[in-house]
C-alpha cells in the first residue's frame, strides 16, 4: 500500500495534526457522542489531519478488557469522511501502531482496512531489541501501510534511538514522515540530520516536541550533505498539545508558515508566543511531575470547554498531578489570547448533536 498522491501533498506541505484524546463517561466507557464531537472540533478548527490510537488516545484502548481500538479508529474515520465532502480537500488520517511485530502487523492491517493513510509506529514494546531487529520490524510494517517514524521521549515509554537508526530507517521506501518527539535538542538534531543526509526529499518531518513547538517550526536546519550545505525544515506538527486550543494552534501554525516563507518577519512577538506555548504545555503535560498527568491535563482543558464530561482515563490511577490544576489555572489567566474558548462555545452544541 502506498499513500495517495493528493494526501501525500497535504502531508508534505505541513499541517496541524492533533493527537486525538479518548472521550469517556463516568463509568469509564466510551462516550461516542463526545468522541465524535472532538473529531468535529479539530476538523472545524482547521486541522489538516487526525492521529488516532496514539499516546494521547491512551495505549490501554488495546487491552482486551476495553477492546476500543477498532471502535475509536472507526468513529474518527466516519467523521473525516463526512468532513471531506465539505472541506473539498483530503484529511490526513494517521493511526497509531504499537506492540511487537505480530501485534503491529494486526494493527497495520486494521488501519489499512479502515482507510487510514499511514501508521505512526511506536517502538516502545521493543525496548531491548537490537537496531537490526528494529529496522526489520519497521520494514515489515511498511509493507502493509506507509509508516511514520516516531521518536517518543523516554519519559513516557520511548527509548533512545541514535543517528544510525534514523539513517537506516530513511532507506525504507514506504517511510513517508518522522514525528520527532524526544523532547531533547541533541536527539532532535540526530533525526533531522539523518533524514537530510539520506538524500530523501520525500520524507517530511513533523514536530512532536511539545516543549519546543514554535521554534521547531521556525528553525532552518542546515547541514553539509556531500559537498553542499543544505537546509531542511520541520514542516508540520503531530502533537498532543494541539488537541486543545486547536483553533489558536492553527492560527499560530499559519503565522510560522508565513514567517518561514518570507511573507512576514520572525518578530519578537512570535518568539514570545513560542515561550508562552511552552509554558502552557508544561501545565497541560504536567512537566513538574514527570508528565504523569499529561493526558488528564488535556482532558481538563477539554472538560472546561464542555467538550468532555470529565477527565477520566481508562486507568483510574491516571489523573492530574499535584499542583497541576493550579498550573492550568495560571496559564489560562496568563495567556487568554491562546485559548479558543469562544470558538468552542459558539459551535459546541452543534458538534455534540447526534
Amino acid at each position: 500500500m502506498t499513500m495517495d498522491f493528493k494526501v501525500r501533498q497535504v502531508l508534505q506541505a505541513g499541517v496541524v495534526i492533533p493527537a486525538h484524546p479518548l472521550a469517556l463517561n463516568a463509568r469509564r466507557r466510551l462516550d461516542e457522542r463526545r468522541q465524535r464531537a472532538l473529531s468535529r472540533y479539530y476538523l472545524a478548527a482547521g486541522a489538516g489531519g487526525l492521529a488516532v490510537g496514539v499516546h494521547t488516545t491512551q495505549f490501554a484502548i488495546r487491552d482486551k478488557r476495553f477492546d476500543l481500538l477498532a471502535p475509536v479508529l472507526t468513529l474518527a474515520m466516519l467523521e473525516v469522511r463526512r468532513a471531506e465532502s465539505r472541506l473539498k480537500r483530503p484529511v490526513v488520517c494517521i493511526g497509531g501502531i504499537c506492540g511487537k511485530t505480530r501485534q503491529a502487523v494486526r494493527e497495520a492491517m486494521l488501519l489499512a482496512d479502515l482507510g487510514y493513510h499511514a501508521g505512526l509506529l511506536s517502538l516502545a514494546a521493543l525496548s531491548r531489541e537490537s537496531q537490526d531487529a528494529l529496522i526489520s520490524h519497521c520494514q515489515t510494517i511498511s509493507q502493509i501501510i506507509p509508516i511514520i517514524g516516531f521518536y517518543l521521549q523516554p519519559a513516557v515509554g520511548g527509548r533512545v534511538l541514535p543517528y544510525s537508526f534514523w539513517r537506516r530507517l530513511a532507506e525504507l521506501p514506504n517511510l513517508v514522515a518522522v514525528k520527532v518527539a524526544p523532547f531533547n535538542r541533541y536527539q532532535t538534531l540526530d533525526v533531522v540530520r539523518a533524514v537530510m543526509e539520506s538524500g530523501r526529499q520525500d520524507i517530511v518531518l513533523y514536530t512532536g516536541n511539545d516543549d519546543n513547538i514554535v521554534l521547531d517550526l521556525l528553525t532552518p536546519w542546515r547541514f553539509q550533505v556531500g559537498n553542499k550545505m543544505k537546509t531542511g525544515r520541520i514542516h508540520g506538527g503531530l502533537l498532543g498539545h494541539w488537541s486543545v486550543w486547536t483553533k489558536k494552534a492553527v492560527w499560530l501554525f499559519e503565522q510560522c508558515q508565513r514567517a518561514v516563507r518570507g511573507r512576514q518577519p520572525i518578530t519578537p512577538e512570535l518568539l514570545r508566543l513560542a515561550m508562552e506555548v511552552t509554558d502552557c504545555n508544561a501545565a497541560f503535560f504536567d512537566a513538574a511531575n514527570g508528565f504523569g498527568g499529561c493526558i488528564a491535563g488535556l482532558h481538563e482543558v477539554l472538560c472546561r470547554q464542555g467538550l468532555l464530561e470529565g477527565i477520566w482515563c481508562l486507568d483510574p490511577r491516571e489523573t492530574l498531578g499535584p499542583g497541576q490544576m493550579q498550573a492550568i489555572d495560571r496559564v489560562y489567566q496568563a495567556y487568554p489570547h491562546l485559548n479558543d474558548d469562544a470558538f468552542v462555545a459558539a459551535h459546541r452544541d452543534q458538534w455534540l448533536a447526534d
